[in-house]
């Protein structure tokens, strides 16, 4: 029982970069994002996690179960973006990058709920489409749906980049 602790413990430890961003995503704020991080490690340590599961999938799919579970209890979300701590390189490049980086997070930001969570889950985390959908219990069609609108909203909004990258 005891290894089985460790052995989740490890695999938390080594997913928890994702997750922090998933529930960021989820939330749409940093505070939020870090309650729901530590609501969902409390969830995991406490109720374990089947043998057979794979941590990265289970801990997204408890952390997406106890926002909505939250969202439902709230009447009104916090709508300040995700704050990421990211070192920056200094000089002119770093204050464009940072600006560029500050302009899609709130452009990802605005995105409809829906959408946002499956362009963190296939965009940033590097999910398939299947894993995506077997976290947020959609179908695989569903998944590329918002997906593509997403991406296409994302696209409407940064033409330059779109045409130049």
């Amino acid at each position: 029982m005891e290894s089985n602790r460790t052995k989740i413990r490890e695999e938390l430890l080594e997913i928890l970069p994702n997750l922090r961003r998933f529930c960021a995503a989820l939330t749409g704020n940093r505070a939020d994002a870090d309650d729901l991080l530590q609501s969902t490690i409390e969830r995991v340590l406490q109720k374990s996690m089947p043998e057979d599961a794979d941590p990265k999938r289970w801990t997204f799919r408890v952390a997406k179960n106890l926002w909505i579970d939250e969202h439902r209890r709230r009447a009104v979300r916090a709508a300040e973006p995700y704050e990421d701590v990211h070192p920056g390189t200094g000089g002119e490049t770093a204050a464009a990058n940072a600006a560029t980086l500050t302009r899609v997070r709130e452009a990802v930001g605005r995105l409809p709920e829906d959408q946002r969570l499956v362009l963190t889950c296939v965009a940033m985390e590097g999910l398939s489409y299947k894993e995506t959908a077997s976290i947020l219990s959609v179908p695989i069609g569903t998944v590329m749906s918002r997906l593509s609108r997403a991406r296409k909203t994302l696209s409407q909004q940064f033409p330059e980049e779109a045409i130049n990258g």
